[in-house]
């Protein structure tokens, strides 16, 4: 069975930056609360802390299966059971922008800026860039994967069941092969 992307592929803006936009289906306040609640983060992402100042150190809890109700395909069976990862808040200006480390808490780690912008009473524009991707198959890896966390989120605001978190990676990894240099 072939999987559709539901949504536009992000872009590659240099060598190591992913870019993604999204216009999610509610109001900056509520989208913001999907960033930093680790409750309501953990329903499209990860749980886990969450730190409310620059320089706090916080963990993500990935608990892939419990995104959609899909078990990982053999290939990715270590997601199978929760990995934790540590992370930095670099900046923070709520409702309207969210920058942490990935992978890592150290300086070198790479980082993720989340730009969200109201679009009307009852839209958010979001603007997703993961940057310092240490080479082609990290910017392939954390590509496909942004694009299948953020077309959960967006079932999650919809008020919709998420539907096939592995099925949807695995189709926006081999869109992604052919779209990242």
């Amino acid at each position: 069975m072939t999987t559709t992307l539901k949504h536009s592929l992000g872009t590659q803006t240099e060598p190591g930056t992913l870019r993604m936009e999204r216009t999610l289906p509610a109001p900056i306040d509520r989208v913001w609360t999907y960033l930093v609640d680790p409750e309501k983060r953990r329903t499209w992402l990860a749980g886990g802390t969450m730190a409310q100042a620059v320089g706090g150190v916080f963990e993500l809890r990935f608990q892939h299966t419990e995104l959609s109700g899909e078990v990982a395909p053999e290939r990715y069976a270590a997601y199978r059971k929760t990995h934790l990862q540590n992370s930095r808040v670099l900046r923070i200006e709520a409702p309207t922008l969210l920058v942490i480390s990935w992978g890592s808490e150290r300086e070198d780690a790479s980082e993720v800026t989340f730009e969200l912008s109201p679009q009307g009473e009852h839209a958010t524009r979001l603007v997703l860039t993961h940057r310092r991707l240490p080479d082609r198959k990290e910017t392939l890896s954390v590509s496909s994967g942004w694009h299948a966390h953020l077309d959960v989120l967006d079932d999650v605001l919809h008020g919709r069941q998420p539907q096939g978190f592995w099925t949807h990676l695995e189709a926006a990894e081999a869109a992604y092969a052919t779209h990242i240099r």
